[in-house]
């Protein structure tokens, strides 16, 4: 049984693994849970807007009985790669219809594990509070790369399925995506989508993509560009006719472009650079605010938009220079993290201490916020002088 707050009370009797898995499960659809940690020794913790939250039961019985639970999960073609490697990323389905996005790990000799939820239905971009220029650079755009990046949790996935789903609503293109693991399903519409799973359709991203510009697509979705085969492949294919779209793992723009070079020894950084001018057409990279109102949360977002001018600093590694170009093209649709935060305090959306919490430079959110209320001052006083 649940308590009033959906968690599994001291009182329940002892459950099967598979049931009290499932019972979990649900209960993160039910109040609206991001994620699920299990580990041995503790009771379960739910994530919800972004706060852990520990369930009111005790710890579970044993290792052993956790083990069984996150077990009952695991597809059973897949556990001997568990068993060989310690870790594993997969994805279930639960009976409230939402997908789960499990990682399960071995520490200290115990099993544990991590579950995501992701909701069955995907949300437009005006649901995720994102600015219209995520919108317009998908629709606008037939051929590059386009990159989201964030840290863990900033719903880079969420972003990128908006993306694909709203070209599935208004494009006509064959459109695949590579993923460890799938997360969101689309039903095509206008567009034909294939998604293949590593570990399940695929053994690894280098044969996935090995092959990938053979099954005619127009547009590719790689989950995760984590290292110099799957980045090498985005470019490859950005530059041969397609559009790509995929995620990087880390917190703005500088860093997307530091992570980058990483992949690649020094010597081909020249070459690097110049595929990045010519086929880079957006870096969309965000991070979640608490709001306000409790349990909601609010994207803060900066964005790059290749011109002239960007593709200049990006051949002459003049990398440190986008940051000032971002603040000074928003006219163009470019956004900087302050003036997105800025916004947000503005509209009364979130704390200006929350904002202070997450701005690159609390120096800069403090005078673009000064210099609103100094400007608002400023139109109230003429206002009354008209009078």
């Amino acid at each position: 049984m649940y308590d009033h707050h959906g968690s599994m009370t001291v009182a329940d009797p002892i459950l099967s693994a598979k049931e009290a898995v499932e019972r979990l499960l649900a209960g993160m659809t039910q109040h609206e849970a991001s994620d699920l940690h299990i580990k041995a020794g503790y009771p379960p913790f739910y994530r919800i807007a972004g706060h852990l939250r520990k369930l009111d039961m005790p710890p579970f019985p044993d290792s052993q009985y956790i083990e069984a639970m996150l077990m009952s999960l695991v597809p059973e073609a897949r556990r001997p790669e568990f068993q060989q490697h310690g870790a594993l990323d997969f994805s279930v389905k639960g009976s409230t219809g939402d997908r789960y996005r499990v990682n399960i790990y071995r520490a200290a000799g115990e099993t544990h594990a991590s579950i995501r939820r992701v909701q069955s239905r995907i949300p437009s971009f005006e649901e995720l509070r994102l600015p219209d220029v995520y919108r317009q650079t998908v629709i606008n755009s037939s051929d590059g790369l386009i990159l989201i990046s964030g840290i863990t949790g900033c719903g880079k996935s969420t972003t990128l399925a908006a993306m694909v789903e709203h070209i599935n609503q208004h494009r006509s293109m064959h459109v695949i995506t590579i993923e460890d693991p799938i997360e969101y399903i689309f039903h095509p519409k206008k567009s034909i989508i294939s998604q293949r799973e590593i570990g399940v359709d695929v053994p690894s991203y280098h044969e996935a993509l090995r092959y990938m510009v053979r099954q005619d697509p127009d547009c590719i979705l790689i989950g995760e560009l984590r290292d110099r085969d799957t980045m090498t492949a985005a470019l490859q294919a950005a530059e041969t006719g397609h559009l790509v779209l995929g995620s990087l793992h880390v917190s703005d723009v500088q860093q997307t472009f530091a992570r980058i070079l990483e992949f690649f020894p020094r010597e081909e950084h020249a070459f690097l650079r110049s595929s990045l001018a010519n086929s880079l057409r957006a870096i969309l990279c965000q991070k979640l605010v608490p709001g306000i109102e409790e349990g909601s949360r609010y994207p803060a977002t900066e964005v790059l938009l290749r011109n002239s001018t960007v593709r200049d600093k990006i051949l002459h590694e003049e990398d440190e220079d986008l940051p000032a170009i971002i603040a000074g093209s928003e006219g163009e649709g470019m956004r900087s993290f302050t003036s997105s935060l800025c916004e947000l305090i503005e509209t009364e959306k979130v704390h200006y201490d929350t904002a202070m919490e997450f701005a690159p430079s609390r120096e800069a959110l403090a005078s673009a916020v000064k210099g609103i209320k100094a400007s608002a001052q400023g139109l109230v006083g003429r206002s009354r002088g008209a009078r």
